[in-house]
């Protein structure tokens, strides 16, 4: 038995409640989460622009 499963990105307008009943409506349960840090290069330095969080969802049977 396999299990389906993928990963949400919260969108920038979005909230976490938003983005989990956007997932939940999809029929995905929430199974894991993570942050990772986005940044951009100016000169030769990079500068932490965001905080990207992602959802791990397994597809209801």
């Amino acid at each position: 038995m396999s299990s389906k499963k993928m990963w949400f990105d919260r969108q920038d307008e979005e909230t976490l409640e938003e983005c989990l009943e956007r997932i939940q409506r999809l029929g995905y349960t929430v199974v894991a989460r993570r942050e990772k840090p986005v940044f951009k290069q100016e000169g030769g330095e990079y500068i932490p622009v965001k905080q990207q969080t992602q959802f791990q969802g397994i597809k209801n049977s």
